[in-house]
């Protein structure tokens, strides 16, 4: 069991490095563009990216999941699943991408930037590219090739972080203070404003599928239309479940300006979403390693299904999954005062509040990540479709009623209890139809004891000072209840059996 734990360990950390370096050198960004934009211009950039996000999922269709199912499925050919996987995948992409150069300008009235229908050509382009090279780098997963992996996608963000920092660091700061060249007068005009970002945003994205060129290369991309039609009837209720998902992850950041627009106007209303925006961002190292985890665990409880001892396992992936989600929550929230420096411009700490609420909403998600399993293994897609379904509604309702009132601070308490319903709902079907001997005392107690160490540390720092002596007691204080449940009742646990 131990050595099991272990493998997971060392792929989560290899598939950290390849998820978190990138995506650190994205949220390097923050600093440069809210130091260089106002918040109603930053609330722009989050705006689009809400939408690439739920259009990603859409564009994929749940196909990544369906070639690790119908690959590890005995009689497949891996070759076939993936020609026939990535084929589709091409089709719809380029339908999509035809399709919204074509309504391009109605789709930016729509968006209220009639006057950027360029906007919509060039993230329709990378939402497209996007979705094709997910393929190729879910083939890289299955094919246990971290590196490889990490070299794409590490690239393609280097692409994108160099030509921010070239467009806006050198070139826009460079023009404000009337400091001109001929690279400058060439390639910068102060019209397109945020729209360097995306221009960036789309040669990362054209780099990242040249990048996956190799992976497909020389392989015989074979297509057989009845197992498409399987792959379909497998992946269709996780595109639902993946739509509503994304709906719970992303449709706060799109209600807040439709919700606030009339009342507070198009400054204020885009503020909000700036703000919220870039205070979600700080929330950083729990996302980061819950998709590292994620990458490394999908392809892992597959390859696990044929052990006996399956069930046992992902109970004791759940408790080190808590556990380090526990530490992490404590590290940002009690060294706030330091990592809100990560966002330079003081106009944007306002959200800062939001912060611990957005670590728990996300530690819940990763927890129901882990729980999902149970469909994902006994092919009842559908019950995650529910799940995400009824999350999507309560998100909805509750944002509908909570944004007019409390405004970002409706959306982030609206997060963590949509999030929170999924983990009790998941919970109870899949004891019934998968069960798995979770040990809720024990993720119970290092959730709990988290809570209680923020609550408590929060307190004194307010109280006495000391913020970075008392933060690093708690952390201690964490770790070391962890290693005494881990280890030293494992060790007793072992001597008792014996």
């Amino acid at each position: 069991m131990a050595g099991i734990i272990k493998k997971l360990a060392g792929q989560t950390a290899l598939y950290g490095l390849s998820s978190i370096l990138p995506r650190f050198l994205n949220y390097a960004l923050v600093p440069l563009h809210t130091a260089l934009y106002s918040t109603n211009q930053y609330g722009i950039i989050t705006e689009m990216y809400a939408y690439v996000a739920f259009l990603v999922i859409l564009l994929t269709y749940g196909m990544e999941t369906a070639y690790f199912r119908f690959t590890n499925k005995e009689g497949n050919e891996e070759s076939l699943v993936f020609g026939t996987v990535l084929r589709s995948v091409l089709t719809t992409s380029f339908v999509f991408i035809i399709t919204a150069i074509f309504f391009q300008q109605g789709i930016a009235d729509w968006l209220k930037y009639p006057n950027h229908s360029e906007y919509v050509v060039w993230f329709a382009i990378i939402i497209g590219l996007d979705a094709i090279s997910a393929i190729p780098l879910a083939r890289l997963r299955h094919q246990n090739k971290p590196i490889r992996f990490a070299s794409i996608n590490l690239s393609s963000v280097i692409v994108n972080v160099a030509l921010n920092f070239f467009f806006l660091g050198y070139c826009m700061t460079n023009y404000q203070d009337g400091n001109t060249n001929v690279i400058i007068d060439t390639l910068y005009s102060p019209e397109i404003g945020v729209g360097y970002v995306f221009i960036s945003n789309l040669a990362a994205s054209i780099f990242k599928i040249l990048m996956s060129i190799p992976t497909f290369y020389r392989v015989k991309l074979t297509f057989d239309l009845s197992l498409l039609k399987k792959l379909l009837i497998y992946g269709s209720p996780l595109l639902i479940a993946g739509l509503a998902g994304i709906v719970n992850e992303t449709l706060d950041r799109i209600l807040l300006k439709h919700l606030l627009y009339d009342t507070l106007g198009e400054v204020k209303a885009m503020s909000q979403l700036g703000v919220y925006g870039a205070c979600y961002k700080l929330s950083i190292i729990i996302t980061l390693f819950i998709q590292a985890f994620r990458y490394a665990a999908e392809p892992f409880f597959f390859a696990q299904a044929k052990n006996k001892n399956a069930p046992e396992v992902y109970a004791n992936v759940m408790n080190y999954f808590v556990a380090v989600c526990g530490l992490i929550f404590l590290g940002v929230t009690l060294y706030l005062d330091i990592i809100k420096y990560f966002i330079p411009n003081s106009d944007y700490w306002e959200g800062l509040k939001v912060v611990p609420i957005l670590l728990l909403a996300n530690i819940c998600l990763g927890i129901y990540f882990n729980q999902s399993i149970w469909y994902k293994m006994t092919d009842k897609t559908k019950y995650g479709a529910y799940i995400a379904i009824g999350g999507a509604l309560i998100t909805i309702a509750l944002n509908l009623l909570l944004i007019p009132t409390m405004g970002y601070m409706g959306s982030a308490w609206t997060t963590l209890v949509v999030y929170a319903l999924m983990v009790i709902s998941s919970y109870f079907l899949g004891q019934k139809h998968f069960p798995v001997p979770y040990n809720l005392k024990k993720v119970g107690s290092y959730l709990g004891m988290s809570l209680i160490l923020f609550f408590g540390g929060t307190w004194l720092q307010n109280e006495y000072g000391f913020e970075y002596l008392i933060a690093t007691i708690a952390i201690l204080l964490f770790l070391g209840m962890v290693y005494w449940s881990e280890v030293k009742m494992t060790k007793t646990t072992i001597t008792n059996e014996s």
